[in-house]
Order: C-alpha cells, then sequence, then structure tokens
C-alpha cells in the first residue's frame, strides 16, 4: 500500500493527528461555528495535502502551514457564497458549539475581542487560543510580520480600553 502523503514528504500522518484538533477549532471559527462547514474545510485541507497541491517545505511550521491552508479554503469557500447570495445576513449566524462554552470569567474578555476588527481578532485568536507566535499567525493570514504585530499592538490596545485596563 502506497503512503497517501507520499507527495508530500515533509509531512506524517501522526503529525496531522497531533494537529487535527487545533485544526478543527480554527476551522470552526472561520465558518461562525459551523460544524458542517468545519469538517468540510478540514476535509478539503487534507485533500490538499495528499494530493500534493499544497506542498509543505519546512519553512514555516507544520501547524501555520495547515492554519493557513484553512484560511485561504474559508476565504474561497466564502467569497463564492457572497457571490451567490450578494449578501450575508449576520442574524444567521450559527450560535458557538457547546464545547467552547466559556467561564463567567472569561466572558466579559472574550466579548470584548468580538468587537474586535476581523484582522485583529483572528491575530489574537491565532496567538492565544491556537499558540501560534506573531510570526506564524501573520503566516496564516496571509500578511508581513511587521503587520501581524501592528495587528496584534492595536488589537491589545483597544482589548485594554474595552476591558479599561490600566496602561500603566
Amino acid at each position: 500500500m502506497r503512503d497517501a502523503l507520499e507527495r508530500n514528504p515533509n509531512v506524517s500522518r501522526a503529525d496531522l493527528e497531533a494537529l487535527h484538533s487545533d485544526v478543527f477549532g480554527w476551522a470552526l471559527s472561520r465558518c461562525d461555528y459551523d460544524r458542517t462547514t468545519a469538517e468540510d474545510l478540514v476535509q478539503q485541507a487534507y485533500v490538499e495535502l495528499i494530493s500534493g497541491k499544497a506542498r509543505f517545505d519546512g519553512r514555516s511550521s507544520l501547524k501555520s502551514f495547515v492554519f493557513g491552508i484553512v484560511q485561504n479554503l474559508s476565504l474561497r469557500r466564502f467569497r463564492r457564497l457572497a457571490t451567490r447570495m450578494r449578501f450575508v445576513s449576520r442574524q444567521d449566524r450559527a450560535e458557538p458549539v457547546e464545547e467552547f462554552e466559556l467561564a463567567d470569567d472569561h466572558r466579559g474578555l472574550w466579548a470584548a475581542v468580538g468587537e474586535l476588527p476581523a484582522r485583529q481578532r483572528d491575530m489574537v485568536e491565532l496567538v492565544f487560543c491556537r499558540e501560534l507566535t506573531i510570526a506564524e499567525a501573520s503566516t496564516v493570514m496571509g500578511v508581513s510580520l511587521g503587520t501581524g504585530r501592528v495587528h496584534y499592538e492595536r488589537a491589545k490596545q483597544r482589548l485594554r480600553e474595552l476591558l479599561d485596563i490600566d496602561n500603566d
């Protein structure tokens, strides 16, 4: 039997299995926590890895590489949907799945994160929830490291303001 990842020799099945829950969590956040869509995104990402369409060359971490694949797939998917529908209603957003319920002491923080602009919110999620470095998160988001740092710093500053935390 041939190895399914023979077209991607720098990726092992064990590596992907170790990342799966993080990749799925990132996919969930990319599609407003719709499990079916997230499963589709993850499956498409794995197909791109297995087919060799997305080739990992080791210039970044495998985690940021796979997150980038999911990010790009979600952007393509939603561009197609937006083109067909011409608008997306915020009222139609799915509620987060139960396993992502927050402790009471974190609700205010995540409500504030939800008020951030999209790129700042993505940077906060990638760095704090998905445990990527700012450089890796910048790669996933498709921005330069400098731009990633700006989003990160602006997000922190805005969160301080929203949460009324002294900057001293």
